[in-house]
């Protein structure tokens, strides 16, 4: 597959800026991301560069900052050694290891989780991801039934498992994160994970204790009423992907007219995760 890349320079760009860049790069069919000295690089398959839409992100952006950007048609390559390169093991809580196949077994932690790095989202490195896992750490999963919906690579329905969840369901509509979390829940040695292609379709009328959804907030609002119909009656819903000032306000009153109770929230970096309770 022939991949375009476009070179991003700045400044004067902020982490959270350049987190929130690439979430929604990402939005627009971008899937993979490369770190350089002085910005990143952002790859998407040529096929599906949109370049209005790319301006289009861009300038609703580039208000406090400015960058510059060149596209660059590029040569195949081995983009899971890419994605490889930039994935490091991290550590959530003092309790969870989370590692590539490459990197070496930490067994005295409680909970190690094992991912083959492909070309999908869900490392654990994002700060929205670090929030669910430390989520999940913190709260039952003994004989729950659960939905990751939007799973990546799996790496919550992994952890969900790992503590105790009954199954899990994994949904993505990329079939890559599909495929990838099949592999991943092998490379634990987890059977009680099931991995669906598709979206708030193939969840309608199923019945979950708890929900996990790190997504974004539009994606959320579109699919709140599902997650509300599927949750069970004090069943857990658990959302990230979205910042604390400008979205959780947002979130909370939808879910509050779903009937669904605040209950806390995090936030890394700008960053939000928060609980709910099905009344």
């Amino acid at each position: 597959m022939k991949y375009t890349a476009v070179n991003f320079v700045s400044l004067d760009i902020q982490d959270w800026q350049k987190d929130l860049l690439i979430a929604e790069l990402g939005d627009i069919g971008f899937d993979t991301f490369e770190d350089k000295d002085k910005g990143f690089s952002a790859y998407v398959p040529s096929a599906n560069l949109d370049l209005q839409a790319l301006v289009t992100v861009l300038l609703s952006n580039a208000v406090d900052y400015t960058i510059d950007y060149e596209v660059q048609d590029i040569e195949n390559q081995n983009w899971n050694k890419l994605w490889e390169s930039n994935f490091n093991p991290i550590v959530v809580d003092d309790l969870c290891y989370v590692r590539a196949t490459f990197h070496e077994s930490k067994p005295d932690f409680p909970y190690e989780i094992v991912i083959d790095p492909k070309m999908s989202f869900g490392t654990g490195h994002h700060q929205t991801t670090s929030m669910m896992l430390s989520y999940i750490l913190e709260n039952d999963f003994l004989d729950k039934e659960v939905l990751d919906m939007g799973c990546g690579t799996g790496i919550l329905a992994i952890l969900a498992s790992k503590r105790g969840a009954n199954t899990v369901l994994a949904v993505d509509y990329d079939d890559i994160c599909v495929d990838s979390v099949i592999e991943n829940s092998q490379l634990n040695a987890l059977n009680n994970i099931e991995a669906l292609l598709g979206s708030k379709e193939v969840i309608a009328g199923k019945s979950f204790d708890i929900i996990l959804a790190n997504i974004n907030r539009n994606i959320l609002l579109d699919q709140m009423s599902t997650y509300a119909d599927d949750l069970r009656v004090g069943g857990e819903l658990y959302l990230s992907g979205f910042y604390e000032e400008e979205d959780l306000p947002i979130l909370r009153q939808c879910c509050d007219d779903l009937s669904l109770d605040y209950v806390s929230h995090k936030v890394m970096d700008k960053w939000c995760a928060a609980r709910f309770i099905k009344k």
